[in-house]
């Protein structure tokens, strides 16, 4: 008797799952396609550039809206799919961006780009293995946390300017540019950071400064456009928030097909990514490979939305 109403008991949580698995599936059939577009609490309706795709989403016969990561409230099973761009808090928020990861893959949502992509990307060592696997990139450091090292025995002794910047990071967070001379003075004031982040120091080219930095753009491993991103003369961050001035241009067929060498190395499908290094007699020096929310400089590139949308269609029914 007692074994016949644990097998009730159990075939009564079988039937609840698969009555809620099946009315998921009944919402999404019903329903056209459903994608939310990710961004985060200070921009809840998306950056203006990428409010523009939802009525490109919208001819395809998909509705898609912003949504903000860690709102409690959202439903996320009523998602066929989600699609990172905005959430540029994720760096301050490490544990609940962790486990909100986590909570998407658990529920089985697909994302643009996959979360295993995320996973990887998320924390800049991954340059550590595109260097071992053939890839070049600026010279680096990588400083693991609550390491005890003097950075004097670390730093080569040519390097005469260095950037330091967190491996989990994003926008400049946490980013200086040293003298050498500053070393000892950094170690200090870095302390309490290097005992809990991992970091990277590297060195820095002037070539930043005269060149800029190249950002060549792909939706779908097809390349879409690509963007020079000048500093003002007062800084070395180049992004607009510093007064970086961004202009599109046009690369060779080499230095894209460079790019696109970075990019093989990753296994996973992108929906789209940003390649960012600096361009010395056009060898591509790797500084960033963003596949997490980038800006795609959708307003400098004509019909560059367009085709983000068609390669999300594209992706989907491969």
């Amino acid at each position: 008797m007692l074994l016949l109403l644990e097998w009730q008991i159990n075939t009564e949580k079988i039937d609840e799952i698969v009555i809620s698995r099946l009315a998921i599936i009944q919402k999404r059939n019903i329903n056209r396609m459903n994608v939310g577009i990710l961004t985060c609490a200070r921009l809840p309706e998306l950056l203006e550039s990428d409010q523009k795709l939802i009525p490109l989403f919208a001819k395809g016969n998909i509705t898609a809206k912003a949504i903000i990561w860690d709102d409690e409230s959202v439903d996320w099973t009523e998602f066929d799919y989600l699609i990172f761009r905005n959430t540029w808090d994720y760096y301050q928020k490490e544990i609940a961006f962790n486990q909100w990861l986590y909570k998407i893959e658990s529920l089985g949502i697909k994302t643009f780009n996959p979360i295993s992509i995320i996973q990887k990307n998320k924390h800049k060592f991954y340059l550590k293995e595109l260097e071992k696997d053939g890839i070049s990139i600026l010279p680096t450091i990588f400083l693991e946390k609550n390491s005890t090292s003097n950075l004097h025995h670390l730093i080569p002794w040519n390097w005469e300017k260095i950037v330091i910047k967190p491996a989990f990071s994003a926008g400049s967070y946490l980013t200086k540019l040293i003298n050498r001379s500053e070393i000892e003075s950094i170690q200090t004031e870095f302390k309490e950071h290097f005992e809990t982040k991992d970091f990277l120091l590297q060195e820095f080219r002037p070539e930043i400064k005269e060149l800029g930095e190249t950002s060549l753009i792909f939706f779908n491993g097809n390349f879409s456009h690509a963007v020079n991103k000048k500093p003002v003369s007062t800084d070395f961050r180049v992004q607009i928030q510093y007064g970086g001035k961004y202009t599109l241009i046009e690369p060779n067929d080499d230095l894209i097909l460079q790019a696109e060498l970075v990019l093989s190395k990753i296994p996973e499908k992108l929906l789209y990514a940003r390649v960012d290094g600096i361009v010395i007699k056009n060898k591509l020096h790797l500084m960033e490979v963003e596949l997490i929310e980038p800006d795609l400089y959708f307003d400098l590139a004509h019909g560059s939305r367009e085709r983000f949308v068609e390669s999300f269609l594209k992706v989907i029914r491969s």
